[in-house]
């Protein structure tokens, strides 16, 4: 595909004015809006930029419209068709309007206008839920998306972001799960206590990851808890969990600090105890035979 197909070629849903789109015509500004959280909770859509992101987006949900510059089109033709085919409107718009549909530096001119992910938590803990993580109050969007990426990874089978957690769909949280988004049920509910409430219901042992937990994780005892169904609650870094959801928890499980580290970060201390949980399920690994020369 060259950089004249995207702004003349005739397909699908295709923009009917072959002219690309500037930040003011109606439908980029309407897009832009999605950059809002009050936006996209009006609208029920949110924006996906970059190709790795549209990529995900368009084999897993419904995208709407494609966005794209030319050099982006001449670039990804692959997802340019895939968004046709798809049934999706293409509407080609400049490198200006691009930008004002981007929260990147270096904007990749590509952005997918999809529905909102997120589910209600009684359909995230539908069936016979054996690992869930909970996010509460978390702020900063990054940490919220890693979080969703280390949840993936460890094969969790949902994602409940409670209290006043960061919308998932933030555009820097979705860039920071580098796809997972689309991997695995996200619910929102900002009654954090309800919602742990909810996971002990759905038979899930609740284990809020706290620095001052009278549980350590590292303790043999804890292994038969891990290695059953459990919700790991994290909190924001500055602050942890909230005192309700301390209260409501099961237990509160401390990542020990063997130096002189003040504390870890919300996405090492998220991966050390979603693969404590790997780890006890696994059981004891056999011991590796020696290399061999």
């Amino acid at each position: 595909m060259t950089r004249g197909d995207i702004e003349s070629r005739g397909a699908g849903e295709r923009s009917a004015d072959s002219t690309p789109g500037t930040e003011r015509t109606p439908r980029v500004a309407a897009a832009r809006k999605l950059l809002r959280r009050a936006g996209r909770d009006r609208a029920g859509r949110f924006l996906v930029e970059g190709a790795q992101a549209v990529r995900e987006a368009l084999a897993a949900v419904t995208v709407h419209e494609l966005f794209v510059t030319a050099v982006a089109a001449e670039r990804h033709p692959e997802l340019v068709e895939a968004a046709e085919r798809s049934g999706a409107r293409v509407s080609p718009v400049t490198d200006k309007a691009a930008a004002g549909l981007s929260e990147t530096v270096t904007p990749q001119g590509i952005v997918a206008v999809c529905d909102l992910l997120d589910v209600p938590v009684a359909t995230a803990l539908a069936g016979v839920p054996g690992f869930v993580t909970v996010c509460d109050g978390i702020s900063d969007p990054g940490n919220v998306g890693t979080v969703i990426r280390v949840a993936d990874a460890a094969g969790c089978d949902a994602v409940l972001l409670a209290g006043d957690t960061v919308d998932p769909h933030n555009g820097k949280a979705v860039r920071a799960s580098t796809g997972s988004v689309f991997h695995l049920p996200l619910a929102r509910d900002r009654d954090a206590p309800a919602v742990v409430e909810m996971c002990r219901a759905a038979g899930l042992t609740t284990l809020v990851a706290d620095g001052h937990g009278e549980v350590d994780l590292h303790d043999p005892a804890v292994t038969p808890t891990l290695a059953g169904p459990v919700a790991w609650i994290l909190g924001s870094e500055a602050h942890g969990p909230s005192a309700e959801v301390h209260a409501a928890a099961d237990h509160r499980v401390r990542v020990p600090i063997h130096g002189r580290a003040e504390s870890l970060n919300l996405a090492t201390a998220a991966a050390i105890c979603l693969y404590a949980t790997v780890g006890a399920r696994a059981g004891v690994a056999p011991q590796l035979s020696p290399a061999r020369d």
